[in-house]
């Protein structure tokens, strides 16, 4: 775990840019619409840009882990 060392865990989506930015990541891919503004998209992310992608996996992850539940109840 030598490698941990130099990440600061309390630096992660700590102010409100970070968390905008995954959690339109996030609802872009769990949602099934389309975006309705395209004009918010760049100043809300431009400057974040990993958090929207780590949003992003995580909205995949959901869907991987819906799709689970899913085939469990139903087959």
């Amino acid at each position: 775990m030598e490698f941990l060392k130099g990440i600061r865990l309390s630096a992660f989506l700590d102010c409100y840019q970070e968390w905008h930015a995954c959690v339109i990541g996030f609802c872009e891919v769990l949602c099934p619409w389309p975006p309705r503004c395209h004009c918010e998209r760049s100043e809300a992310i431009s400057s974040e840009y990993h958090y929207y992608m780590f949003g992003r996996a995580m909205g995949v992850i959901a869907w991987l882990i819906i799709a689970k539940i899913i085939q469990e109840a139903f087959w």
